[in-house]
């Protein structure tokens, strides 16, 4: 599930974070003008307030889904890891689709719930498998490029397991070289005594 998966993925997060960016905003907005017409107070704060504050907020998630949508987007068409802010915005989003969903475990119900979840399994999986191409790119970049084989600059190496065994055998020899130590016999301690 490597580059095969990647741009989809991005694909799929980044439409669906418009869609979320869009249907957040309207149900905010939609929440507010609610609020405005019925002139309904809540413990005594003022109706224009609450109206203006729903507004606010849904214009607020709106833009911060929709730049998550950007990041997700960006990285789509550009087929590289988010970076930075990027990858800042899109790990909040993880975070936010978690906190959302136990949210809407209890005041929704299990459907809500599935979809935050499927949301945050999709950023993460964006999240993933970008890094793994991040590691396989820094192992290359890593090893230098040398011509492999009989003429190359390793082929006149020796393999590392034959080179480990050379050296455990010089370490034997040098053992059997000093002759036998006197080392005084290990007697364990007495034991305890039912007294």
């Amino acid at each position: 599930m490597g580059p095969v998966v990647r741009r989809p993925v991005a694909w799929v997060v980044a439409v669906v974070l418009f869609v979320e960016a869009l249907g957040i905003a309207a149900v905010n907005w939609f929440m507010g003008v609610v609020v405005d017409r019925q002139d309904m107070s809540l413990a005594g704060l003022d109706p224009d307030v609450m109206s203006l504050s729903s507004k606010i907020g849904g214009i607020g998630f709106g833009l911060y889904f929709a730049l998550c949508g950007l990041v997700a987007l960006l990285v789509a068409l550009r087929n590289r890891p988010p970076a930075g802010l990027g990858r800042v915005l899109l790990i909040s989003a993880a975070v936010v689709h978690c906190l959302l969903g136990a949210l809407a475990w209890g005041l929704l119900g299990r459907n809500a719930f599935a979809f935050m979840m499927v949301v945050l399994a999709l950023i993460v999986l964006l999240l993933m498998t970008y890094d793994r191409q991040e590691g396989a790119a820094a192992g290359k970049r890593g090893k230098p490029d040398e011509p492999q084989g009989p003429q190359g600059s390793q082929g006149d190496q020796e393999p590392q397991g034959f080179q480990e065994s050379q050296e455990s055998q010089r370490f034997q020899k040098s053992q059997e070289s000093q002759g036998p130590q006197d080392v005084p016999p290990v007697t364990p301690p007495p034991a305890p005594s039912a007294t």
